[in-house]
């Protein structure tokens, strides 16, 4: 089992499929795998915490997803032990998709270190968590930082203390801690400023709404790198499910973002390559009026501008009157160069 993080510098958005909290079981994670490959994902990425080191017994959810409840208890509930982390990631890998966890303490990054995992996203609760950032930031692996509740004073720090501790390749994800997020708390355009902001970084975003649109979005506003929860029943019991895409959903997602991604093209205004029949026959050129005899002199009611575009541009009409053609010509055919002396 080899890690990888087959993350470009440039091209198409690398995609995550987000199945922590998902599953609780080999069984159910092997069938989330499945289907996100089938979907053309890029990786797929678990959460890694126990109920004793995140939360503590007082600490409660209030959120549209969850209700109001303990959190110590939720956690507790689809906390994942190392087995089960090893033979996810060795079935992912064995599926061709990268992987990777979210840790949230630096006994869980230490494990994840200890399964040789090639990157490490750190969750937006712990986006403003500076000491922890170090610890993980100086093990050495590309770094992917998700931002939610965050103002750009408290990315700004975060991000320099993940550099200065040795991150080699830090990743900004812009993301609303809200289960679900909707439309009008988005906020795509904040994406876009963490892009103004940090230009020598990647910026994604990760996504909280129910459905894909947001995704699609953020890809044609730039995003390099889109996350997305996962699940193959949105109806299961646990508080992400509402909120993830389905298979159906995520491949089109991928196929949307993908589609877009070939329709940007490469930003330079040129002719396309499927443009070059049109372009001679669908543009114009100058053509005769009437039949002209060889010899004779063209005037302005001899000409006229109509396609195709196989003669004389129409930008030299003014200066063809007085010109005279060396053949015998007939109406509607087109003038060429080689047509006048």
């Amino acid at each position: 089992m080899k890690p990888t993080f087959n993350f470009p510098s440039l091209g198409p958005a690398y995609i995550i499929a987000e199945i922590g909290g998902n599953f609780t079981n080999a069984r159910e994670a092997t069938a989330l795998i499945d289907a996100a490959a089938d979907c053309n994902v890029n990786a797929i990425k678990l959460q890694t915490y126990r109920a004793e080191t995140i939360a503590s017994r007082k600490a409660i959810f209030d959120m549209e997803n969850t209700g109001v409840t303990s959190q110590f208890d939720l956690f507790k509930k689809y906390e994942i032990d190392k087995k089960l982390h090893h033979d996810v990631f060795n079935y992912a890998a064995r599926r061709g998709l990268d992987y990777f966890s979210t840790p949230s303490h630096e006994s869980d990054a230490d494990m994840l270190e200890g399964l040789g995992v090639a990157v490490y996203k750190i969750g937006s609760d712990d986006a403003v968590n500076l000491p922890f950032l170090r610890y993980v930031a100086r093990k050495g692996k590309p770094m992917i930082l998700a931002t939610g509740m965050c103002t750009m004073d408290e990315v700004r720090d975060s991000a320099r203390v993940v550099r200065e501790a040795g991150c080699p390749r830090l990743i900004l994800l812009h993301a609303i801690t809200s289960y679900p997020t909707h439309a009008e708390h988005v906020n795509l355009a904040a994406m876009q400023a963490m892009m103004r902001e940090f230009p020598d970084l990647e910026v994604g975003y990760s996504d909280h709404t129910l459905g894909i649109t947001a995704c699609i979005c953020a890809a044609a506003m730039g995003a390099r790198v889109l996350e997305k929860h996962f699940t193959c029943d949105k109806h299961a019991p646990g508080p992400d499910h509402m909120l993830s895409a389905d298979p159906a959903q995520m491949k089109e997602l991928v196929q949307r973002v993908r589609e877009f991604e070939l329709m940007r093209g490469n930003g330079i205004k040129q002719p396309a390559l499927s443009e070059e029949k049109t372009r001679l026959n669908n543009r114009k050129s100058i053509v005769l009026m009437h039949a002209i005899s060889k010899g004779e002199r063209l005037t302005p009611s001899h000409l006229a501008v109509k396609r195709p575009g196989h003669g004389i541009a129409p930008r030299h009409l003014p200066e063809l009157p007085g010109r005279s053609v060396n053949k015998d010509m007939k109406r509607d055919d087109i003038l060429s160069w080689e047509d006048l002396d």
